[in-house]
């Protein structure tokens, strides 16, 4: 299982999208909260343009994504996990599969996540935005992650519409969970073949899910 983790295993998308917010009035523009976390999900590179356009991204773009960095420092410590992500993780492994969390992320997120969840020893490997030079809506993640633990088949794990156009770039089949506040009509319209409510719902059909792979 390849596991998005901002929005799908810890509670973060609202954060973000206030951090985001923040950011872009810091460099003199504005960008109503809703059409931000609306792109909550991508990766900072392709967000920027998506909800301000490119001229924003070529004129302020570096501008707003060293602001965001600053913004979210001190939000990082209202993030928890989302209930029963850990539990969903330990049973992923129970059931023999592989694990990797497939963030675009910066890495000192990432390695807070993992301590957030107590999963560092659990999980079989973890990629941050520093692995890609395009992170989601594209693919290249999900490439690198797949390259961290053998496996014949695979199946996406997230909670936005760019994990599920992400994973289907490489024909890999997405479960959703509406964690991230995307509706349920939403993922399955970006190629989620199920959706859950949270982590718990999951969890509870985990083995007729992964039958489905």
């Amino acid at each position: 299982m390849l596991a998005d983790v901002d929005g799908t295993l810890v509670d973060s998308n609202y954060l973000h999208a206030v951090a985001w917010s923040r950011a872009f009035r810091d460099c003199g523009v504005t960008v109503s909260t809703w059409r931000i976390h609306r792109a909550i999900g991508m990766g900072g590179d392709q967000l920027v343009s998506a909800v301000a356009g490119e001229r924003v991204e070529l004129l302020h773009g570096d501008d707003v994504r060293a602001a965001w960095a600053e913004q979210v420092k001190p939000l990082l410590g209202e993030i928890v996990p989302l209930s029963g992500a850990r539990d969903l993780l330990v049973e992923v492994k129970r059931l023999g599969c592989g694990l990797v969390l497939a963030s675009s992320g910066k890495p000192e997120h990432v390695d807070h996540y993992l301590g957030l969840l107590g999963v560092r020893d659990l999980v079989d490997g973890w990629t941050t935005s520093e692995d890609v030079e395009a992170t989601k809506p594209a693919p290249d993640l999900l490439g690198v992650a797949l390259h961290k633990v053998p496996a014949e088949r695979a199946l996406a794990l997230g909670d936005s519409v760019w994990d599920c156009e992400a994973a289907g770039k490489l024909g890999i089949p997405t479960v959703g969970l509406r964690t991230g506040g995307f509706g349920e009509a939403e993922l399955r319209d970006a190629g989620a073949i199920r959706v859950y409510e949270d982590p718990s719902a999951l969890r509870a059909e985990l083995r007729d899910v992964l039958e489905l792979v």
